[in-house]
C-alpha cells in the first residue's frame, strides 16, 4: 500500500473504515475529500447553504433534506428540485425503491441537467454511480452547478476548497494522489485569468518577459528528462512535452504506448493534447472547457 495512503487520515482506525466500507476493484479509481477537509468552516458553510436553499425550495412540496450525502443519492430531491426549478418534467417515478430504479432515475436526471446547463460529458464533475454511493465531492459539484444556473444571484461563499485523495487499485497496490480542487468560484484565479487577457491586449511589450518565466519554469522541468524548450508556440503544439511537464509535474511515468512521442500527423498529436488535457481535468487542475485544436 502506498504509504501517503496512510497520512491523508487522522487516525489509523479512520483507514479501517474506509478500506472496509469502501471496495476499489482491481483497475479502478475513485477521487474523495480527505477526513482533514471535514474542519474546513467554508465548506460547512457552503453545505449548510445549499441544504437551506433546497428546503426553501421545496418548502410546498413538504421536503426537508438535513444531509446532502444521504438525502440526495436516490434522485427523489434532485427529481423536485429539477421539476421546480427548471419546470420540467421528467419521466421517471416519482420514488424509485430499488438500486436498479434509482441508477435509472438518476442516469435521466443528470442527462437532463447536462443538457440544462449545456455541458459535455467531459466537463461533468459527477455522474450517476458517484451521486448513487453518496460520494460528497460530486454531489456538491452538481449542487453547485444547479444553483449556479437556476438560482444565479444565490450568494454562496466563493472560493471553497478541499483537500481531496484520489486512490487507483493498481497491479502494485493502492497508488494516491494528493489534490485542492476548488467547489465554489475561485475569485482569485478569475483575477489572474483577467490579467492575462490585460497582457495580450494591452501590454503585448511585456509579454516576452511573461513568455521568459514560463520557458524557464518548463525547462526547470523536462530538463530532468534531457529535453529543452525555445518556442512555446510551436514546442507544446504536438501534445508531447506538456504531457511530459503534466509526469514530471505530477510525479508519474506515462506509458509510451498511450501517447504518440513522435506524432506524424494533425490526428496524432491532436490525441496527445487530448489527453494532457483529460490529465488535466482528472486532476482538478482544469475547472473550463479548453479547445484542444
Amino acid at each position: 500500500m502506498d504509504p501517503d495512503f496512510l497520512n491523508v487520515f487522522t487516525q489509523p482506525a479512520a483507514v479501517n473504515q474506509y478500506l472496509a466500507e469502501n471496495v476499489i476493484a482491481q483497475g479502478e479509481k475513485k477521487k474523495l475529500i480527505k477526513p482533514t477537509s471535514g474542519n474546513n468552516p467554508k465548506l460547512e458553510e457552503l453545505k449548510l447553504l445549499l441544504i437551506d436553499w433546497i428546503n426553501t425550495t421545496l418548502k410546498e412540496e413538504h421536503i426537508v433534506v438535513k444531509s446532502l450525502e444521504e438525502d440526495l443519492y436516490d434522485g427523489l430531491v434532485l427529481h423536485h428540485l429539477l421539476e421546480n426549478l427548471g419546470s420540467l418534467k421528467l419521466d421517471v417515478d416519482k420514488i424509485a425503491l430499488t438500486e436498479i430504479k434509482q441508477r435509472q432515475k438518476l442516469s435521466v436526471i443528470l442527462e437532463a441537467v447536462a443538457k440544462c446547463l449545456q455541458l459535455e460529458e467531459s466537463q461533468l464533475k459527477w455522474s450517476v454511480e458517484s451521486i448513487l454511493t453518496k460520494d460528497l465531492l460530486s454531489t456538491l459539484h452538481l449542487l453547485v452547478a444547479i444553483a449556479k444556473h437556476f438560482e444565479p444571484n444565490l450568494a454562496m461563499p466563493p472560493n471553497v476548497q478541499v483537500e481531496t485523495i484520489t486512490i487507483e487499485n493498481t497491479s502494485r497496490g493502492l497508488k494516491t494522489a494528493s489534490a485542492v480542487e476548488y467547489i465554489t468560484e475561485n475569485k482569485q484565479q478569475m483575477g489572474e485569468d483577467d490579467a492575462f487577457d490585460e497582457l495580450f491586449s494591452r501590454a503585448p511589450d511585456k509579454l516576452d518577459a511573461v513568455k521568459k518565466v514560463f520557458l524557464q519554469f518548463v525547462n526547470q522541468h523536462v530538463g530532468k528528462l534531457g529535453l529543452s524548450v525555445k518556442d512555446i508556440e510551436s514546442q507544446f503544439a504536438d501534445g508531447v512535452i506538456l504531457l511530459l511537464l503534466i509526469g514530471q509535474l505530477e510525479g508519474y511515468f506515462l506509458n509510451l504506448r498511450d501517447f504518440f512521442l513522435t506524432p506524424s500527423s494533425a490526428t496524432e498529436m491532436l490525441h496527445n493534447v487530448n489527453l494532457a488535457l483529460d490529465l488535466l481535468t482528472d486532476g482538478g487542475l482544469l475547472n473550463f472547457s479548453v479547445n484542444s485544436e
